[in-house]
């Protein structure tokens, strides 16, 4: 029969050469170690979610008493309240976290092209003067910091996470001094803007979000130091009230 014609002859084969079917075998288990070891290392990796959860979320531009020649000259800050999770198969650390958003400039212009329909990054944190709070009742609640320790409890959270393990925070950028439409655009009543994570192993991971406009009044009711960041470092005086 041709099948067992087809065995004989296979066996006849690999007993006249073994030497050629060793090598055969070893080659085969090595390329099989290989793809075994790369496809390791492809799932043997961390992996991070960004999520943005309720609570002090939003951006506010506000004037600081200055003038550009004929512009006023303005501030920028953000908050985010975000929950990050590693999903993946390794652990591994919150290196650095940067924002970006679109300025709100008239189209067609170099700088239009590049920061509004690209993206302007702030890759530095700011410090908090003061944790982020609501009132709920005859209560204050305060935010945990992500990054930076507390002004209250002076605790600060390791960033350090495991697989499957999640931390949530409070993270604040001010941006330098600014003018013209170096602020964040606003459609719809929503600024959008890119919150990217980097880890340990330099791997990073974006997700894009739409925060609410805060006026200055309603910022500083999560945080009475809201935007004062800059000026106390340069010992500066702003125009609005509750600055020392």
């Amino acid at each position: 029969m041709p099948v067992y014609r087809l065995y004989l002859d296979t066996a006849e084969w690999a007993n006249s050469n073994q030497g050629v079917l060793s090598v055969i075998i070893f080659l085969v288990s090595m390329f099989l170690g290989w793809v075994s070891g790369i496809f390791s290392a492809l799932i043997m990796k961390p992996k991070f979610k960004i999520d943005l959860i309720e609570g002090p979320t939003f951006c506010c531009t506000f004037p600081i008493g200055l003038r550009h020649f004929e512009n006023e000259v303005h501030r920028t800050g953000f908050v985010l309240y975000l929950k990050i999770s590693n999903i993946g198969f390794s652990p591994s650390s919150i290196c650095d976290i940067s924002i970006a958003y679109h300025w709100s400039l008239k189209p067609f212009s170099l700088l239009w092209l590049r920061y509004s329909i690209g993206w302007f990054w702030l890759h530095r944190q700011s410090v908090s003067i003061h944790d982020f709070q609501v009132e709920i009742g005859e209560n204050i609640k305060f935010y945990p910091f992500l990054t930076q320790r507390s002004v209250v409890s002076g605790k600060e959270q390791s960033t350090y996470l495991k697989v499957g393990q999640e931390i949530n925070g409070v993270v604040y950028f001010e941006q330098e001094d600014s003018w013209g439409g170096c602020f964040p655009a606003v459609k719809g009543g929503k600024v959008a803007i890119k919150v990217q994570v980097r880890d340990a192993f330099g791997r990073k991971y974006s997700r894009k979000c739409f925060i609410p406009p805060l006026s200055l009044e309603e910022a500083r009711k999560f945080n009475p130091s809201f935007g004062t960041t800059h000026a106390k470092l340069r010992n500066q005086k702003l125009p609005f009230d509750g600055f020392e």
